[in-house]
């Protein structure tokens, strides 16, 4: 009897990651294609950058929502609010690398490099289900890093430190990733809202990275 309670509920907890799992990817997918045609139209249209704290106020503003959202419908409405916004933001910045020699290589490069980033990572993660906590340490630590850098970049705008700041967010953001998903897989994280958001992040991060990397080093 013990027996048939304890795999009762490892079958249903196995069921409960499952469907989190997928709704995460689901969603993750859908808030991709939302990015994708805001950044689209903001491109075509040629709308000129928000602000920085239009920016600021934009991006963790509608986190914030969706964060505190998450258990209800209204997460929804944000999460896709949110990822609008963040496909506006990029627009412009497209349009930067577009108008250089060889723009459209750089931003296609970016595209396939995140891509290819996130599938192989969160591969990894799911064929070995190793459990991704450890890094939670390294990663406090790179996140202070990454605030002194930003602070000091914003006083010295050196091209090297930028270079460096954008390599430190892939690594940064690629932990995320490992994290999450490792945390889904094993019941560390069963809202698929929350889960969204934070590989979202992440790629985006990658994504302007992996711009800013190429484009410094094309220059």
């Amino acid at each position: 009897m013990r027996y048939n309670d304890t795999l009762s509920r490892t079958q249903s907890g196995a069921l409960a990651t499952n469907k989190v799992l997928r709704n995460t990817y689901m969603l993750l997918g859908l808030t991709l294609v939302v990015a994708s045609l805001s950044a689209g139209v903001s491109a075509m249209l040629a709308l000129p950058r928000p602000g920085l704290i239009i920016t600021l106020v934009g991006f963790y503003g509608l986190m914030y929502l969706t964060e505190r959202n998450r258990n209800s419908g209204l997460g929804l409405l944000f999460i896709f609010a949110f990822t609008a916004f963040t496909g506006y933001t990029i627009g412009p910045i497209i349009n930067y690398y577009l108008s250089t020699s060889s723009g459209t290589e750089t931003v296609m490069l970016a595209l396939g490099g995140t891509a290819l980033t996130f599938l192989s990572l969160s591969a990894y993660v799911l064929t070995t289900r190793k459990d991704m906590s450890f890094l939670g340490g390294m990663m406090m630590a790179g996140f202070v890093v990454l605030l002194v850098g930003i602070v000091a970049n914003i006083f010295l705008a050196l091209p090297a430190l930028s270079l460096a700041l954008s390599a430190l967010f892939i690594l940064f953001s690629s932990g995320a990733i490992l994290m999450q998903t490792s945390a889904i897989i094993h019941g560390g994280e069963q809202n698929y809202i929350s889960a969204t958001v934070t590989l979202y992040v992440s790629i985006f991060n990658i994504f302007l990275s992996l711009l800013q990397l190429l484009g410094l080093s094309r220059d």
